[in-house]
């Protein structure tokens, strides 16, 4: 009999096992991948990362070596070695997960998992009872009317298929210009490729703050990518040695086709949660499909939980961490607490792109008065230095309280910049208190404190 058995070994997963097998439970963790570590770490977040991050030391090379004196022979790609590098990346954090569930005596139940009845989970043909279960069966990628993705074929693929192309395409087309598909398609056209957004709204980055979406947009076109908004996609056919695409735009329902050698769908993320049984147990979905959970992640059914990207909310994986901890120390009988207006998000182009809280558009339609600080990274010395200039911090305070209600920041280093703004704000300071704060020179992170300084008496070097 264990305590608790979490079904899912992803972000949410496996901190949730951990954190309740060192408040002393019982722990088992289904997982019928042969590694752990879910999409986020071998098929999503880290292989992402390293494709992003080996083409940016390209990009550096081709546009800025030079420039700082480093005089080097013509820099090639070999391909296979980059996906080599990418599998490295990856089998070192999955061995470290394993190397944490044997530390903390928590089962791995290799297999796909089934819940009979409220504390009993199948795995194989076996059956484990527990006292408490856990769903954290994360997302799998939306699929998008017209179009049939075959990742084994390389022609048209889902985020999955797009880590592991055979080869480097001349052409790419990107269905979606959210973060996934811009991600990869930076990726992609730092190696190369030519690169089309087709987006089905009006903007890129759904949910963003407008300046950013703008100045984003704006970037990643001089970089090389080109951009159809208002596109409505109808079908994608392989025809050849091409992938052809047919869609609509919005503003006339002018027919239109564009072809390319490959076609990446990036059209957001759905709960997984097929094949567990759910509908037999009377566990409660919303009209979406997500599981409906209370604010202590119980579903319906005594004894059930559920976390990550199988529950509404935001679809990241530190979000699916958070309530992995959280939902451990309720099981525990502790107090579990996640401050969903604290939770930031982050776009690892280049430039990264990151945002925690309200953005200036929902802060206004909310009613709030506001005061709004800027500062560019033109007139940061160390950005400047290192030839990423461009973007900007933006900071967001109530106009009568001062406290600091959201930060979008757009430029070098956005994703690390973030946290001291969400840090401030789980302790509820004022942009003055950020201001206050004496930062280290010279460092990116100044241009935060220039930003709270420009929501009080101004920043100094702009």
């Amino acid at each position: 009999m264990y305590d608790l058995i979490v079904i899912g070994a992803g972000p949410g997963g496996y901190v949730c096992a951990i954190r309740a097998a060192q408040l002393g439970l019982k722990v088992a963790c289904v997982e019928g991948r042969e590694t752990l570590g879910g999409t986020c770490l071998n098929v999503g977040c880290i292989p992402s990362k390293a494709l992003l991050h080996g083409t940016h030391m390209l990009h550096e090379a081709h546009e800025n070596f030079e420039k700082m004196g480093l005089i080097t022979p013509e820099i090639t790609v070999d391909w296979q070695k980059m996906q080599g590098y990418k599998a490295e990346t990856v089998a070192g954090n999955t061995k470290g997960i394993e190397f944490l569930f044997k530390k903390n005596r928590i089962d791995w139940l290799k297999g796909w998992a089934s819940i009979p009845e409220a504390g009993k989970v199948k795995v194989g043909d076996q059956v484990h009872e527990t006292k408490n279960i856990v769903i954290a069966t994360g997302s799998t990628p939306a699929p998008l009317k017209g179009v049939t993705v075959d990742n084994e074929a390389g022609r048209i693929v889902d985020s999955t298929g797009a880590l592991a192309l055979k080869q480097i395409p001349k052409s790419m087309i990107v269905i979606g210009a959210g973060v996934i598909g811009l991600e990869l398609g930076s990726v992609y056209a730092r190696l190369g490729a030519e690169v089309t957004v087709l987006e089905y709204l009006d903007v890129i980055t759904p949910g963003l703050d407008g300046e950013v979406q703008k100045q984003f947009q704006k970037m990643l076109t001089k970089q090389g990518l080109k951009f159809t908004l208002g596109a409505s996609v109808q079908s994608a056919e392989v025809a050849g040695d091409q992938v052809k695409v047919s869609y609509a735009l919005k503003q006339d329902d002018s027919a239109h086709e564009i072809s390319a050698d490959v076609v990446l769908v990036a059209t957001g993320r759905r709960p997984h949660v097929e094949g567990l049984g759910l509908d037999a147990l009377g566990v409660t979905l919303t009209d979406r499909g997500f599981i409906q959970v209370d604010k202590h992640w119980a579903t319906s059914v005594k004894g059930i939980y559920a976390i990550g990207d199988a529950v509404p909310g935001p679809m990241l994986a530190h979000k699916a961490e958070d309530e992995g901890m959280a939902v451990a120390e309720v099981i525990a009988g502790k107090h579990g607490h996640v401050n969903y207006g604290v939770i930031p998000g982050v776009i690892y182009t280049t430039p990264e792109v990151a945002n925690v809280g309200l953005t200036e558009e929902q802060a206004k339609e909310a009613g709030r008065k506001i005061k709004v600080g800027k500062f560019p990274f033109m007139g940061n010395a160390r950005a400047k230095a290192q030839f990423l200039g461009e973007g900007f911090v933006k900071l967001i305070a109530d106009a009568e309280t001062d406290r600091i209600l959201g930060c979008h920041i757009i430029g070098p280093s956005a994703g690390d910049l973030i946290h001291e703004v969400c840090v401030a704000m789980e302790f509820g300071a004022s942009a003055e208190d950020l201001a206050l704060t004496c930062h280290a020179h010279p460092t990116v992170s100044e241009a935060v404190r220039e930003a709270a300084l420009a929501c009080g008496g101004g920043a100094i070097h702009a």
